[in-house]
């Protein structure tokens, strides 16, 4: 199964899904779910900055909510749009990884929607027949 992403209607608020053959690529897919709210174009990020992630949890679903908190406060602390990320999972559920975006100011396509964070709601992470799949709800 290939690696994807999508974004799903609840409520007040927007659902983030990600899934890959690996629980480090739904990692991935489920932080471009929620980067991709955030401009119109994902495409047209020119990703040149790079900042460093760390996150923990206690288990997989809060190990995912801490990486997308770390991934939004990181973003907003440098002003940047994020689209490029590596994760790296070790045993105790802690990860490493890096995220490359571009300043908000440099964005070629629109702004979208403001995701303020991630929330346990809907939170789920799982692997299904081969697929890793992570979810949760943003706050918007």
């Amino acid at each position: 199964m290939k690696s994807g992403y999508e974004v799903y209607d609840h409520g007040a608020d927007i659902g983030v899904r990600g899934w890959g053959p690996s629980l480090e690529q739904a990692f991935v897919q489920g932080a471009t779910a929620m980067f991709s709210l955030m401009t119109e174009d994902m495409q047209s990020v020119n990703a040149t900055a790079e900042v460093r992630i760390e996150a923990q949890g206690y288990d997989l679903e809060s190990m995912f909510v801490a990486w997308l908190n770390s991934l939004l406060t990181e973003a907003d602390l440098h002003g940047l749009i994020l689209t490029e990320f590596k994760v790296q999972i070790k045993d105790n559920f802690t990860l490493s990884g890096t995220a490359r975006g571009e300043p908000f100011a440099a964005l070629a396509g629109g702004p979208g929607v403001e995701v303020k964070g991630a929330t346990f709601c809907q939170t789920a992470v799982y692997e299904d027949g081969g697929t890793w799949v992570a979810q949760c709800v943003v706050d918007v």
